[in-house]
């Protein structure tokens, strides 16, 4: 999904990120091999290359992996040449070994649904409390269910983020990231909404390549979390994704210390792998401001009115990537 030319142009257009691709091919050749950056500048966090900001994983494209080492250590000698702070890729299957001058960086949880069973059987594969009973509760509680990518949608959608991003002690994305997903991406993506009542109660994005659906975006009202709106969109989401010939469902990735979030991956009936990042850090770069990290920063989160959380978010985001 990530090397989808729609999500380049939604991170040139909100970010100003500029996109390339390093490939072994000569000039004038088609294209045999491919490894999708981008190249992010910053006056706060520096100069650097990454693979792709803002995406789970981005997988090297590449023929052989006896490639990879030469992919690689081109990558780290211009990080050197040209004082970048770091170069990073994200791949899904490259081990340590393969990468050369890359060491790992970080590692996460990556969780996928295989929708090759029947529908009862992903059904009574999730956790009874969890998602069959607030399933169940939150179609007695009738409520409704509506996809697309209205403006309106994406109001509700974009509300509901801020309240999330908040409860979590974060700052949101900025609205215009989700304006140019919807423009650049068209109807590979989606946002569905619940409501009871016509309140907005829990909404996400997804996004579809091929036979992969990608859940993106999540958010909720925590003083409607006894309905089981969220259940409720995932079970949507199974309906809809089986329906279309979907045979996977890309749960996207997970810290490895936060308990919670993988927890309720697991008890959706995904499995899980580790997802590992790679980098060469330039030991001559200066070392990158991350205030977004500190405890003070994620405070901050609690306190700022609504128009001033926003405005963080498109402030900072770009320096994040």
């Amino acid at each position: 999904m990530f090397h989808q030319r729609g999500w380049l142009q939604a991170l040139v257009r909100t970010y100003g990120y500029e996109p390339f691709v390093l490939t072994s091919a000569a000039p004038g050749e088609p294209l045999k091999d491919g490894l999708l950056l981008c190249r992010v500048s910053s006056w706060m966090t520096g100069t650097r290359l990454v693979s792709l900001p803002f995406s789970d994983h981005c997988e090297p494209l590449l023929n052989e992996s006896n490639e990879a080492p030469a992919f690689a250590n081109w990558l780290c000698e211009q990080c050197r040449e040209r004082q970048w702070s770091y170069v990073e890729i994200r791949p899904l299957g490259v081990s340590q070994g393969t990468v050369s001058c890359l060491q790992p960086r970080g590692s996460y949880w990556f969780h996928e649904l295989d929708l090759s069973p029947s529908l009862e059987q992903l059904f009574g594969r999730m956790h009874y409390n969890s998602f069959r009973r607030k399933i169940r509760r939150a179609e007695r509680e009738r409520l409704s269910y509506e996809t697309g990518r209205s403006l309106q949608l994406l109001d509700e959608f974009y509300r509901l983020l801020c309240m999330t991003r908040r409860r979590h002690q974060l700052i949101p994305q900025p609205r215009a990231w989700f304006e140019n997903l919807v423009a650049c991406m068209g109807d590979k993506l989606q946002i569905s909404l619940a409501r009871k009542n016509g309140t907005g109660v829990a909404a996400m994005i997804t996004l579809r390549h091929g036979s992969c659906v990608v859940y993106k975006y999540g958010c909720s009202d925590a003083r409607f979390h006894n309905l089981g709106g969220m259940p409720f969109l995932f079970w949507k989401l199974v309906e809809e994704s089986k329906l279309s010939r979907a045979e996977r469902i890309d749960l996207g990735r997970s810290d490895l210390d936060n308990e919670g979030l993988v927890v309720f991956k697991d008890r959706l009936g995904s499995q899980k792998k580790q997802l590992t990042y790679y980098r060469y850090t330039n030991p001559e770069a200066a070392i990158p401001l991350m205030p977004w990290s500190s405890h003070r920063f994620r405070r901050l989160s609690l306190v700022l009115p609504d128009s001033l959380l926003s405005a963080a978010g498109r402030l900072f985001y770009r320096h994040m990537g």
